[in-house]
């Protein structure tokens, strides 16, 4: 985390609290991926964002305030990572589609962990975010493979609910890197479920 300069700087207010709140969302997804939303504390966010307690407060009222703005950061990366390409053939595009999703889990596994994991103890709100993004993903997946009828949407529904639940279970039993041999997988039930 880069930590502000110290001493006198040129930095606007803004751009001091904005480097704030980065640090803080950054040790806030570290600090759960290692300890839990249940057992993470304020205190051990500040620490590792090496802010005061004043400063965390003023920008958020608490853990799970914070915990929402961290996730809302996870959703971000993900949502950049998964445009669909327009190129290729449906299964082409959906494979390029996953096949970033996947990378971008692996190379941030403390955001990966707070999306698929932690949302589970943080309430209705983060789990309601959370379905919105899949929403989103399925949005994405009737776009690609131009399913119109409701069989074809069930389907898409389907096919996300099942990727959500192979990825959150093989980043559970296994490291971040491996979430990549899912993909073939993947690219084989979409096409047993939505081409024909």
């Amino acid at each position: 985390m880069t930590r502000l300069p110290s001493g006198r700087h040129h930095l606007s207010r803004d751009e001091v609290a904005g480097a704030q709140r980065a640090r803080m969302l950054k040790a806030a997804a570290e600090v759960m991926a290692t300890q839990g939303y249940p057992a993470a504390t304020v205190a051990a966010i500040i620490k590792r964002a090496g802010v005061s307690r004043e400063t965390f407060y003023q920008q958020f009222p608490n853990k799970q305030a914070c915990f929402i703005a961290a996730l809302e950061a996870a959703i971000e990366v993900l949502a950049a990572a998964v445009e669909p390409p327009s190129a290729g053939t449906p299964v082409e595009r959906f494979d390029r589609f996953v096949g970033t999703y996947l990378d971008a889990l692996a190379e941030n596994p403390a955001l990966a962990r707070l999306f698929l994991i932690e949302t589970y103890s943080a309430g209705p709100d983060a789990m309601r975010r959370r379905l919105e993004l899949q929403q989103h993903f399925v949005n994405l997946l009737a776009k690609t493979f131009d399913a119109r009828s409701a069989r074809d949407r069930f389907a898409c529904q389907a096919l996300v609910g099942s990727i959500v639940s192979l990825v959150t279970a093989h980043f559970v039993a296994n490291t971040p890197d491996d979430l990549v041999a899912l993909r073939a997988p993947i690219v084989a039930l979409a096409q047993d479920l939505l081409v024909r």
